[in-house]
């Protein structure tokens, strides 16, 4: 019996994470494609427009981040999980079909709204249906599918470019089969888990935690049974109401303005910050510009891409057997003051023009260090410190801080970069990295296996 919860449960949390493949893949697919939708409308050796539209999407993710909440608040995270599946298809159809750069930014914005719909509700979702000893482990399946479609996205785009001579000219890319037909394949290519995600999502059961606040407790314990039987039903039903406050139990935003929201709400604002401040995405976003200035070709670029996506998977499900082991604040700690160490030679290796190889070996590191602790981390921590009645507007204030972070970060690089120069830009993002390891060790409680509702009498004070 026990077994064949774990199963279902480990199904259910699957499917819900592709909104997590998704998110992946429409968040990196640009970087493949950069090179050539560039030269198709126009748009290179013009920073402003570039930076536009590398972080257009971010704009859809703010405003996805920012009504996630409400919307799976009032109508539940099941149809709301349905809708950024939708969302997903229609950008991956009008992106690649866009003639004109207003309407291949339109299709970004809409890509971006179902980023932050997805990144809101995939982990809160799988949060509100695992055990407590496996709450980590399961979440992490959502970062794991993240990486597996940040993968997926560059093995697609290397499969699809026709490689690109080393004296190829700016022309001559604008007119290759890459530069008129190869980009859009890259973007059409999401039509395929888009549609699965849609078709799967009508399975999913609802929340039984989100049951359980609307005053629907027969079918939250329904459903509790299913994923742990008849005991663990009763015990976690028992436990939902025993926490249940005086507050409004339709929660809002009105509602983390309570003195006793300050401290969770801070930390994961901050954790979310922190996680795209830490620069990491300039590596996947920018891998282009970052891998050339180390002196390597375009199909070389291509096929490094592809090595630190291997990584990122690879070191993505090492962190889903330690996070529940080790700990939450633990792998925190080790991410933070890790990549500060590992960002300092990455300035190092750009000041003194190392190369080839050394730079490939550094990105490796700074990636790997990254799954393995705040890439998974963050999304665990976000999903489980807020209470059950306000954890859907929580969770769209920390991803709207986390995708506001991200806009900022995509946007600012091109001109740190300048300003800076690769060294300086990777430094400053050490220093932050290590500011963000004293926040952790001074500020971040432990969660590791303890119920969300035992975390609600301990946090919320």
């Amino acid at each position: 019996m026990k077994t064949q919860s774990n199963l279902y449960l480990f199904l259910i949390a699957l499917i819900s994470a592709m909104g997590g493949l998704l998110f992946g893949y429409d968040w990196v697919v640009i970087g493949g494609a950069k090179l050539f939708y560039e030269q198709y409308f126009g748009i290179a050796g013009q920073p402003v427009l570039q930076g536009w539209a590398m972080s257009s999407a971010l704009i859809g993710c703010l405003l996805g981040a920012l009504t996630a909440g409400k919307l799976s608040d009032r109508f539940g995270r099941k149809p709301i999980l349905i809708l950024s599946a939708a969302l997903f298809l229609c950008s991956s159809i009008g992106t690649g079909m866009a003639e004109t750069f207003t309407v291949f930014n339109i299709f970004r914005l809409t890509g971006g709204f179902a980023i932050g719909i997805a990144s809101n509700l995939s982990p809160m979702y799988i949060a509100e249906i695992s055990p407590a000893h496996l709450r980590g482990r399961f979440v992490a399946i959502n970062q794991l599918t993240i990486v597996l479609g940040i993968l997926s996205s560059q093995v697609v785009n290397w499969l699809i470019a026709e490689p690109v001579p080393l004296d190829a000219t700016n022309e001559i890319i604008r007119l290759s089969w890459n530069g008129q037909m190869g980009w859009r394949w890259m973007f059409w290519a999401m039509t395929v888990p888009s549609v699965l995600f849609f078709s799967l999502g009508f399975i999913l059961p609802e929340s039984p935690r989100w049951l359980a606040s609307t005053g629907k407790p027969e079918a939250a314990l329904h459903i509790f049974s299913k994923i742990g039987g008849e005991q663990y039903a009763k015990t976690e039903l028992r436990t939902i109401q025993a926490t249940s406050t005086n507050m409004d139990k339709q929660g809002g935003f009105r509602q983390l303005l309570h003195p006793s929201m300050r401290k969770v709400l801070i930390i994961g604002v901050v954790m979310a910050v922190l996680q795209q401040w830490c620069g990491i995405n300039v590596i996947f976003n920018y891998a282009q510009e970052i891998f050339m200035a180390a002196g390597y070709g375009v199909s070389d670029v291509l096929m490094n891409i592809v090595v630190t996506g291997i990584t990122n998977v690879i070191f993505t499900i090492i962190s889903m057997f330690v996070v529940d082991r080790w700990g939450r604040k633990a792998l925190a700690l080790i991410g933070a003051f890790g990549l500060a160490v590992i960002y300092s030679f990455m300035g190092a290796a750009y000041y003194f023009h190392l190369s080839g190889i050394i730079l490939l070996v550094i990105v490796v590191m700074a990636i790997a260090c990254y799954a393995m602790t705040l890439a998974t981390v963050m999304w665990v921590i976000i999903s489980e410190i807020f209470p059950n009645h306000v954890r859907g507007v929580a969770m769209s204030v920390c991803t709207f801080a986390l995708w506001s972070a991200c806009f900022i970060l995509t946007y600012t690089f091109p001109l740190l970069n300048s300003g800076l120069g690769a060294a300086g830009t990777f430094w400053l993002y050490g220093l932050i990295c290590l500011a963000g390891g004293v926040f952790v060790w001074r500020k971040l409680p432990e969660t590791k296996g303890k119920s969300l509702e035992e975390l609600e009498k301990e946090l919320i004070k």
